[in-house]
């Protein structure tokens, strides 16, 4: 059986994970297993950021590992918080002050101009090497303030059009339908499909 581990430490990304790719044959190894410590993202891409991850992972465990960084993109802001998402705004910030202050900054802004996506980034990483990396999107808008009692993070302010509701307000199996981090993780089924075939 493929054994891969999932690099983070956080339980709901772990399940979130498997959810959406599902039973495949993979032995999935929760990273709280594998002794690696706080990993420091200092890359400039969501891509750099997650192979940082996958490989310290892969490094600490001896097996092929998994990671993702993603991040919120607002047209408006050039782009911004982008990769910096989750620290955009200084440390010990709650969601909801980050969503705060995000709507500060788009205060006077057009509904017109409230343009965003959600950008995910997975790296698997075996053998030391690099061996998939894809990329999911998804595009909405920021609203003027938060909507829903799901999601995490910016979710509650980034409404999906074809949906009419934020993330935030879509149930967490719909969410992974259309959502960033599901589009990615389909594309890493794909490609773990072919390494389970393969060790059988």
């Amino acid at each position: 059986m493929y054994r891969l581990v999932v690099a983070t430490g956080n339980a709901h990304k772990f399940d979130e994970i498997r959810a959406i790719i599902g039973d495949i044959g993979v032995d999935w190894i929760p990273g709280t297993d594998i002794p690696a410590g706080p990993v420091e993202e200092t890359g400039e891409t969501y891509e750099s950021n997650a192979l940082i991850k996958a490989a310290v992972y892969a490094r600490e465990s001896g097996l092929p590992a998994l990671a993702d960084d993603s991040g919120l993109e607002v047209d408006a802001l050039n782009g911004l918080p982008g990769v910096r998402s989750n620290r955009f705004f200084g440390p010990g910030l709650t969601d909801a002050e980050k969503i705060a202050k995000l709507l500060k900054l788009l205060a006077g802004v057009p509904d017109s101009e409230r343009t965003a996506r959600f950008v995910c980034h997975a790296v698997i990483v075996e053998d030391g090497n690099p061996v998939c990396s894809v990329r999911g999107a998804v595009e909405g808008v920021i609203i003027h303030e938060p909507r829903g009692s799901d999601g995490f993070g910016y979710d509650p302010v980034f409404l999906v059009p074809g949906l009419g509701r934020t993330f935030a307000e879509i149930p967490e199996n719909e969410k992974s339908a259309v959502s960033h981090r599901g589009r990615a993780m389909r594309r890493v089924r794909d490609f773990l499909l072919q390494r389970v075939n393969q060790s059988w």
